[in-house]
């Protein structure tokens, strides 16, 4: 296992590829949904509101583990097992955006609420694992 996201699987995060990011419930027990998400050369970032259940629980524990399947070859995924180092409010609504024009083909994120903050969080890859 590598602590870096290999070249050759890269490619995911410029394709529509869900991720499925699992965090911890207080209790322990895993949490998982499927996110969008990219990548900046270091970090797997993603979006998500405040106050929802996986903003709770990396804002309580950093330690996440997701998985990005090729959407054109099911047999192909990156497994990340890593830390949030950051989480972030700045520059939320942007990136929330743009992976609305990646996923969505959408300028703007349609599904935003007056009364939601978005938030960004950083993602650092400690143990990557491949197939396919």
């Amino acid at each position: 296992m590598s602590n870096s996201i290999p070249e050759s699987y890269r490619d995911l995060f410029q394709k529509r590829a869900f991720a499925h990011l699992a965090t911890l419930m207080p209790d322990g027990t895993p949490q998982v949904t499927p996110v969008w998400c990219d990548y900046d050369g270091t970090h797997i970032r993603i979006n998500s509101a405040k106050g929802r259940v996986k903003d709770r629980n990396m804002r309580r524990n950093p330690q996440v583990a997701l998985e990005i399947m090729d959407p054109d070859n099911p047999y192909r995924y990156l497994s990340v097992r890593g830390r949030v180092t950051e989480i972030t409010e700045t520059g939320a609504d942007t990136h929330i955006d743009s992976l609305a024009k990646k996923y969505l083909g959408q300028d703007t994120y349609p599904y935003r609420t007056a009364a939601e903050v978005r938030v960004l969080y950083k993602i650092r890859p400690d143990r990557v694992s491949s197939m396919g």
